[in-house]
């Protein structure tokens, strides 16, 4: 469970930058861009994936171009959604995405439905209707998008798992199919970061450079350990699963609450303990 616990906290630990961005002036945008450097480096280095799996015939590029335009895009509306409505709910917006993907494995992957799952679906539903109402923090207030960018978060975390499916689907194995991701989406970032240099939105900085390293570092922190934890338990996928996602959404209101004074309406906390409740049961509907 160590490292069900370091994926945690290497994903929250992903929002808390993304939150002091703003208050060290970093240009996230660029930083998101050089996250890509070196999540992809890692990821050459410690899987040393092959890169043969992408020469072959039946590689499905639809799903890893969309990734790659997905992954930064999404990064962008994390980055938005941490700023305007805060870390506990954006962390918790994310993690319900999962009800995304169980959806998905009832319509496209042919996974049948059970009262457990669908009672865990209808809960989770209920948290991210709580969570998506609106702060009673008036900074958060004033801030255009406050539910909007959770939502966006839900939707697009949602859809990456669904890529993800697909590309594993077509036999592509997972590290090689990350790092090209992380290059597809390097590209795209730094094409949106180059459009905004030449509009004079924006110049090339150490500081954002190094911030985005730090970022990616992180990023890539919260895969490999979240891997590993897989491969410590792998008779308990389910376990993995369910305490990774709970530590995140704990750790994230932990965070959020001590670390910036986030406060929540009664509306949130009980969003909160549904999330919670639904990802414990959808864990436990996994595993039985």
């Amino acid at each position: 469970m160590f490292y069900v616990l370091l994926s945690a906290l290497c994903s929250v630990l992903v929002s808390v930058l993304l939150k002091l961005a703003k208050r060290r002036d970093i240009d996230v945008g660029q930083a998101i861009a050089w996250n890509y450097v070196a999540a992809g480096a890692l990821t050459a280095w410690v899987f040393q994936p092959s890169t043969a799996p992408l020469s072959g015939s039946g590689v499905p590029w639809i799903g890893m171009i969309g990734l790659g335009l997905l992954l930064p895009t999404i990064f962008l509306a994390l980055a938005a959604s941490v700023r305007t409505a805060g870390i506990v709910r954006s962390d918790t917006a994310q993690r319900l995405s999962l009800l995304i993907s169980l959806l998905a494995a009832f319509t496209l992957f042919g996974e049948a439905p059970n009262a457990l799952k669908l009672t865990g679906l209808g809960l989770g539903l209920v948290a991210l209707i709580c969570m998506l109402q609106r702060s009673e923090q008036p900074q958060l207030i004033r801030q255009e998008g406050s539910w909007q960018w959770p939502l966006a978060v839900f939707l697009g975390f949602g859809a990456i798992d669904i890529l993800l499916k697909l590309v594993a689907q077509a036999g592509i194995p997972f590290a090689t199919s990350l790092l090209a991701a992380f290059v597809l989406s390097f590209v795209v970032a730094m094409t949106i970061f180059l459009s905004r240099c030449a509009r004079g939105q924006t110049r090339p900085r150490l500081r954002d450079t190094l911030a985005g390293l730090l970022l990616g570092l992180a990023n890539f922190g919260n895969i490999v350990f979240y891997v590993r934890a897989h491969q410590a338990l792998a008779q308990h996928p389910a376990l993995v699963f369910a305490s990774m996602n709970l530590g995140v959404v704990i750790l994230g209101a932990l965070a959020g609450r001590f670390g910036f004074g986030e406060r929540l309406r009664v509306v949130h906390l009980l969003g909160l303990l549904l999330a919670v409740a639904a990802i414990g049961l959808l864990g436990y509907a996994a595993q039985a």
